[in-house]
């Protein structure tokens, strides 16, 4: 591959200038590059942004209607495909790639994408008996990682009095038993809820 382009977009916005400066800094945000600007008359601001269209697609919309109060408007129009920087960040769930959280963003973002989809992740995939090893990586860099500790059983709970060397054997069984467990069952089930929940967070 010689190099990549993105789709690109002309986007309009119109809303009452005291929400210039906020709607200016999220559009430079979300990469944009400001294109034209006028004001219709005393109160009312036309700003337009020439912006990739992944940053628009996902929340755009919403997060221009947040930063205004409600009363911004926005539209776009295709402007063409411009080359980029574009990276593919995987996800992997102790050490195997997970195809379906698989992501392309420029590289600018990978970090801040990455960093968002291991936090939710941990949060949202339920414990189990093995640790979880959450990692986002890309071009074969491991950007940042989070773990889910495994669930722990105390199997010294019916060992009474000071026998130390009956709880040691004990606990150095459970923790072979866990390594075993580790290798049999590695692969991490993913709940079709997670993967809802990962798209709606995805756009940083």
């Amino acid at each position: 591959i010689r190099y990549l382009e993105e789709p690109m977009v002309i986007g309009t916005l119109v809303f009452p200038e005291q929400y210039l400066g906020k709607l200016m800094q999220f559009c430079e945000g979300r990469r944009g590059v400001q294109d034209d600007i006028q004001f219709i008359d005393a109160t009312r601001v036309i700003m337009k942004y020439r912006l990739p269209l992944m940053e628009v697609v996902l929340d755009f919309y919403d997060a221009v209607k947040s930063l205004s109060s409600g009363y911004a408007s926005f539209d776009y129009e295709e402007d063409g495909f411009d080359r980029s920087d574009l990276v593919k960040v995987e996800i992997l769930l102790n050490g195997d790639a997970v195809d379906s959280l698989a992501m392309v963003a420029h590289s600018s973002k990978s970090l801040s994408l990455g960093k968002n989809v291991c936090s939710r992740l941990h949060t949202l995939l339920p414990r189990q008996l093995v640790d979880i090893v959450i990692q986002a990586r890309v071009r074969r860099k491991i950007l940042c990682r989070e773990t889910i500790r495994a669930l722990k059983k105390d199997v010294t709970a019916k060992c009474y009095g000071g026998d130390v060397t009956r709880k040691l054997k004990l606990l150095n069984q459970q923790k072979e038993g866990k390594k075993l467990m580790s290798k049999r069952f590695g692969r991490v089930d993913v709940p079709k809820s997670v993967f809802l929940d990962i798209i709606k967070s995805r756009a940083v």
